[in-house]
């Protein structure tokens, strides 16, 4: 796997463009800004984008669906439960108050287990409900990409709809930790004091997940 890590839009969300070096089979996780600048990276870097993947539905990691499938014929993939809850009519008024239109339909939904190939590379989906009800993280190769499930320092937030705070609770204390410590943490938002992180370090410094790991 090869991977960059690109800040687009205007609320400081990471892009991650995924490749296989040797198919040059590549996809996109949340492309949300800034869609020719990724483009013209991808060709610069020679590569076809197989997919757009969304690690949930908001607008600020959706936004861009629409004009990059417009500039690639890439097929949008879905977390199943967050294409579900994006035609919902309070979803669809969510996102026009953010200033964006709902993201065409996911020509492809996933669910917990399931993985998003390019070329040799496999991304595991790991389903985190809770800051949408679809939300989800994807594994490959010691790399987390974590969308807004879990920030450098941080988590994302349960006051929008869809979102349930006990619920995403779960998501975070049940699944991250049981990772290597030496993962890598690649967070959909610029919040933290650095781009990055690993889950041995998020233990120990991110507030949120030190309280739920050790909070008697």
């Amino acid at each position: 796997m090869e991977m960059e890590q690109i800040k687009v839009g205007q609320l400081a969300v990471f892009c991650y463009l995924v490749w296989c070096p040797g198919t040059k089979e590549a996809l996109a996780i949340d492309p949300a800004g800034s869609e020719e600048q990724l483009v013209e990276r991808i060709k610069q870097k020679g590569l076809r984008l197989k997919y757009i993947v969304n690690t949930h539905f908001h607008s600020d990691h959706t936004c861009g669906n629409a004009k990059m499938k417009a500039l690639t014929g890439a097929d949008i993939v879905m977390p199943a439960a967050d294409e579900e809850a994006l035609r919902l009519p309070e979803a669809q008024a969510m996102l026009r108050q953010m200033g964006t239109e709902p993201p065409p339909p996911a020509d492809i939904t996933v669910n917990e287990g399931d993985h998003i190939k390019v070329g040799t590379v496999s991304l595991e989906v790991i389903h985190t409900p809770g800051h949408s009800p679809g939300g989800i993280c994807l594994l490959c190769d010691g790399n987390l990409f974590s969308g807004d499930t879990l920030f450098v320092g941080g988590i994302g937030r349960t006051d929008l709809p869809g979102a349930d705070h006990e619920q995403f609770m779960s998501s975070i204390r049940d699944k991250l930790p049981t990772l290597p410590d030496d993962t890598v943490v690649w967070p959909g938002h610029d919040y933290g004091p650095r781009p990055s992180s690993t889950i041995g370090i998020e233990k120990v410094a991110n507030p949120w997940l030190r309280q739920l790991l050790y909070s008697v």
